[in-house]
């Protein structure tokens, strides 16, 4: 799975960062220490740790992952990544 989506909603500064859904690499989510939860109201789950978005990408990178594009979507940052 080379691509990635992290997210981030309101504050980039603090966590909690979404790091993948319910398809994403159980190894990789291990790496980043990520817990899987659904959300009331959700019909997914998704991955998440507790870390702000700049240590995320930090670790990431180390994983050899880069940033490809990033946005914002109102009160939601998402970066997109892939690892060669």
């Amino acid at each position: 799975m080379p691509y990635l989506l992290v997210s981030t909603q309101i504050r980039m500064e603090v966590g909690p960062t979404m790091v993948g859904d319910e398809h994403s690499d159980p190894s990789l989510m291990r790496y980043l220490g990520a817990t899987k939860r659904n959300m009331l109201g959700n019909h997914f789950w998704e991955y998440y740790v507790d870390d702000a978005p700049r240590i995320v990408l930090n670790k990431l990178e180390r994983y050899g992952y880069r940033v490809v594009s990033m946005t914002g979507v109102g009160q939601t940052l998402v970066w997109c990544l892939h690892k060669e």
